[in-house]
């Protein structure tokens, strides 16, 4: 196995350390004082620390009495709405016997808000999607500024959920921290036609009835959804990063094996402590290092085009300052390795079948395209991922993963990779920043110049397409869709519609300064567009039948308009406030306020830099 690195990797490293440097050193700071002087159970009052242990069982009572036990908080995401969360409803009490069978205590220290994307997707509700992430970071905070907690236990999986954990969880960074996932649902209907489907209702061919049972077929039992989304993209980053066991990520919720793993985890927890004598905190795993390998993996997969903004705002509560060239950087580099829908045919569950997480770690650490130098839950160094997970007489033990794919049209190796470049893409020009996803859009339908078809509303493109005006080449542009316009709403609805258009011959691509589910496929989408529109972005600027080149393999948006003409239109700005009230979302005004852009990470929560940055301007 390869001990240097891929002088891209490295380059494109170094340069976030010099970047981060002031912010990384105050984070690093911060937990050497979180650690030396934060007030611990052991220095907490009689009555602070009763309350904290009232309604434990009496061996656990007398156990958090002695200072010299581990307790571990675990903040729970369950509701059994997400079938990705169902599973959770019992961990807690598998957790905290686990931890007991070594002398140690765990408890729920919080439960936070877990949205469904997929139930809010195209309806009022996903206006709160994205700021939900900084509210389960928060929630994460609360739960551990009890300060009763010795380490962490995060149950997450989905969408916001896993980013906002890790956020709230970085303010701990001084404690040991694990994820604890719950695995994939087993397959269902094939996501290929499930997405028939979906296009066959869209365009008026099926009704409701044909179209609920392919969504049922699909999304059939308990576990995480199976096509390759943010929850799955979630999963993987993570297990890269170190931030949870070994082989984790995919073992289904019923197996043998995903019980072990959970007391694994829990009791790994306790090991990692600080008086454990292994202590390995949080904030010395989330490192500039670890994030590069999070990116990497990202880009290998054609993973989630969320998690260009959520490894930003990671990033940024661990004092790495990260941004979108960076990203773009690496991706010349960094070959694409898999094809799960929708990049391809097949799910997660044929990804960890064909090798999974343990061999695409192998084949990035033997093209120096990993750093295998980092600290882990697991121990110190990458390489102990490329282990996989088994029961050997009932006994939880790692052993060497698959050292070739075991399904080349799934996973293969770096020297025989679907394309040289990664899945995910920057595009610069006069329209501003944005990602595209281009592991899923063929060749042919990367390059786009096509007039311009400008809405406010992803529910206005069915009248136009009932009404044949997408009978041509066309660039969809939804405008007024950014962080502080509406709070960036995932527009699934639109991408059934925009497929039918490519597949009856024409060329048509959708610039936004919205964002797309995890699920956006074979049509070049141009996302997360930024400056967005109501902060004066020129995609606010665009008029219909203006022309817009997107061109995914140079890099390019922009719109074929002069900088004078440009000037002079009348920047975009809603007409209503149809996205202020209702569904709770006169409760967020304020926050939708604060964000920064998307390249920023969308964030409304301050950072440490920003904390200090203000106490010293007082």
């Amino acid at each position: 196995m390869r001990t240097d690195v891929n002088s891209t990797v490295e380059q494109v490293t170094q340069r976030i350390a010099r970047r981060s440097q002031t912010t990384r050193a105050a984070y690093e700071a911060f937990l050497v004082q979180q650690k030396n002087q934060q007030v611990t159970r052991a220095r907490l009052s009689c009555g602070n620390l009763a309350h904290g242990f009232a309604a434990c069982q009496p061996d656990d009572k007398q156990e958090l009495k002695s200072f010299n036990k581990a307790n571990i908080g675990i903040i729970n995401a369950y509701n059994d709405m997400l079938s990705a969360h169902q599973p959770y409803q019992h961990y807690p009490d598998i957790i905290k016997q686990a931890c007991r069978d070594i002398g140690s205590v765990a408890q729920v220290a919080a439960g936070v808000p877990a949205m469904c994307d997929g139930v809010t997707q195209g309806q009022a509700g996903m206006e709160l999607s994205l700021l939900s992430r900084d509210v389960i970071a928060m929630s994460t905070a609360i739960g551990f500024s009890h300060q009763m907690f010795d380490g962490g236990l995060l149950l997450g999986i989905c969408d916001k959920i896993v980013p906002g954990l890790l956020i709230g969880a970085l303010s701990f960074g001084h404690l040991p921290m694990l994820f604890v996932p719950a695995g994939p649902m087993a397959s269902g209907l094939s996501n290929p036609d499930k997405a028939k489907v979906r296009q066959q209702f869209a365009e008026g061919r099926v009704g409701r009835e044909a179209l609920l049972a392919a969504e049922a077929a699909s999304y059939h039992s308990h576990g995480t959804c199976t096509f390759y989304g943010t929850a799955n993209s979630n999963q993987l980053v993570m297990e890269v990063m170190g931030l949870q066991l070994p082989g984790s990520s995919f073992v289904h919720p019923d197996s043998p094996l995903r019980l072990a793993l959970t007391q694994s985890a829990a009791q790994q927890a306790c090991r990692l402590t600080a008086d454990s004598g292994q202590y390995t905190p949080l904030g010395q795993i989330v490192t500039v290092k670890a994030v590069v390998n999070g990116l990497v993996a990202l880009l290998a997969t054609g993973g989630s085009t969320n998690l260009t903004i959520h490894l930003i705002a990671i990033a940024k509560a661990a004092g790495i300052d990260i941004n979108w060239d960076d990203f773009g950087e690496l991706s010349q580099a960094v070959p694409l390795l898999a094809k799960v829908y929708p990049n391809g045919q097949a799910d997660i569950n044929h990804f960890h079948a064909a090798g999974g997480v343990q061999f695409l770690i192998r084949t990035l650490l033997d093209a120096g395209l990993l750093h295998g130098d980092v600290a882990t839950v697991a121990g110190f160094g990458l390489a102990r991922y490329t282990q996989e997970p088994k029961l050997l007489d009932g006994v939880l033990s790692w052993t060497e993963g698959a050292s070739a794919s075991l399904d080349t049209a799934v996973l293969r190796p770096t020297t025989a990779p679907f394309q040289p470049q990664g899945g995910l893409s920057l595009l610069t020009g006069n329209l501003g920043r944005a990602v595209i996803k281009v592991s899923a859009v063929q060749p042919q339908h990367q390059v786009i110049v096509a007039p311009a078809l400008v809405i406010n509303d992803q529910n206005e493109l069915q009248a136009h397409y009932e009404a044949g005006r997408l009978d041509c080449d066309c660039v969809v542009v939804v405008r007024g869709q950014g962080p502080q316009a509406n709070g960036m709403p995932e527009l699934h609805k639109l991408l059934p519609i925009l497929s039918s258009v490519q597949d009856q011959g024409h060329q048509v691509a959708l610039v936004t300064d919205g964002r797309m589910s995890g699920a956006s496929g074979k049509v070049a989408c141009a996302i997360h567009v930024t400056p967005e529109a109501v902060l004066g972005g020129a995609i606010g600027r665009i008029q219909d039948q203006d022309i817009v080149h997107l061109n995914a393999q140079t890099g390019e948006l922009k719109v074929m308009v002069s900088d004078a003409e440009m000037s002079q239109r009348v920047a975009y700005r809603p007409a209503n406030q149809d996205h202020t009230f209702g569904v709770g979302r006169e409760l967020f005004q304020q926050l939708r306020r604060s964000f920064t852009p998307a390249e920023q990470g969308a964030r409304t929560l301050s950072s440490l830099d920003e904390c200090i940055d203000l106490n010293n301007n007082e």
